[in-house]
């Protein structure tokens, strides 16, 4: 099998559009939900530069429950309104976090972690899971990332 070499746009602006498009691609008309978040992980993983975590929490009786990802090993059950993850579901909105070690009740799962951006996604108007991404580096996500990644939210809310 011939490799293929992908890459991706530094800027923003180029980056995110290019990331719905492909993850369009990837996920139209398969009906699978765990294929597809994990296509997702993955096709994050790739284009994001200097992250050490991608992947989803999904809601399973009240409480964030770790879904598909790229990364290491992870937090496996989040409280609703405990940590970053818990805390873009209980007041459902994105959290972007320059520095994690600043931010009241952060969750340790990997201590590698210095950044953090969490994406709401919703089902039927309620919140369903998250996306999160960690980055090693203080101040790595930017209000451009956030936004570039709500993008992508109704192509993975259309998953869920």
């Amino acid at each position: 099998m011939e490799e293929v070499s992908l890459s991706f746009p530094v800027e923003p602006e180029r980056l995110y559009p290019m990331l719905a498009s492909q993850l369009r691609a990837l996920t139209g008309g398969v009906p699978h939900r765990t294929a597809n978040l994990a296509n997702a992980s993955a096709l994050l993983w790739m284009a994001l530069r200097d992250i050490n975590w991608v992947g989803f929490y999904l809601m399973e009786k009240g409480r964030l429950v770790l879904g598909p990802f790229q990364g290491k090993p992870a937090c496996i059950e989040i409280e609703v309104g405990k940590g970053v993850c818990g805390g873009a579901v209980a007041q459902n909105r994105v959290m972007l976090v320059p520095n994690v070690h600043d931010f009241p009740g952060h969750i340790a799962c990997d201590s590698a972690s210095n950044a953090e951006v969490v994406i709401p996604l919703r089902k039927d108007g309620q919140v369903a899971a998250v996306l999160d991404i960690d980055s090693p580096t203080t101040g790595r996500f930017t209000q451009a990332d956030a936004d570039g990644l709500e993008l992508l939210v109704p192509i993975l809310e259309g998953i869920l």
